[in-house]
């Protein structure tokens, strides 16, 4: 297993410590969007009342990002998941940042809130990303010494 993170206590330390507020976030927005979706969207302009397909529309992808902020929390919990935790984080997170910078580009400036989330989201992204290629980084030089 890639255990590049894993070598030195500080960066584990602060891997753990970005994907638990990496983690909390996705889930805490997972769950609200699940089982509270109207006040979540009503932020944002969105009204959900009175159309069920739109609901469900909105709702899928909170599962998928349920399941992956669970995944960030198991390396939290395991130190063994930690690179594979930091992996999806930064799939997780730049996909939707590049995502909405994309609709951004293409369908004009969206409320106030969905910049401000891409923005939130590229940089967790970001910061996931390079706790990531830090810990990789160390692996092949301590392999290399080896």
């Amino acid at each position: 297993m890639n255990t590049a993170i894993l070598a030195e206590p500080r960066k584990l330390y602060v891997s753990r410590t970005i994907l638990a507020l990496a983690g909390l976030i996705a889930v805490a927005i997972a769950a609200t969007i699940l089982f509270a979706p109207g006040a979540f969207y009503a932020g944002y302009g969105i009204n959900l009342s009175g159309n069920p397909t739109l609901a469900n529309e909105l709702k899928a992808p909170s599962g998928m990002l349920l399941v992956t902020g669970l995944i960030m929390f198991a390396g939290v919990a395991r130190r063994e998941w930690v690179v594979p935790s930091l992996a999806t984080a930064s799939v997780v997170y730049l996909s939707y940042g590049v995502a909405r910078v994309i609709s951004i580009a293409l369908d004009g400036v969206p409320h106030s809130g969905m910049v401000s989330a891409a923005v939130i989201e590229l940089v967790i992204g970001a910061i996931c990303l390079a706790a990531l290629l830090s810990g990789k980084r160390k692996l092949l030089i301590w392999t290399a010494q080896r």
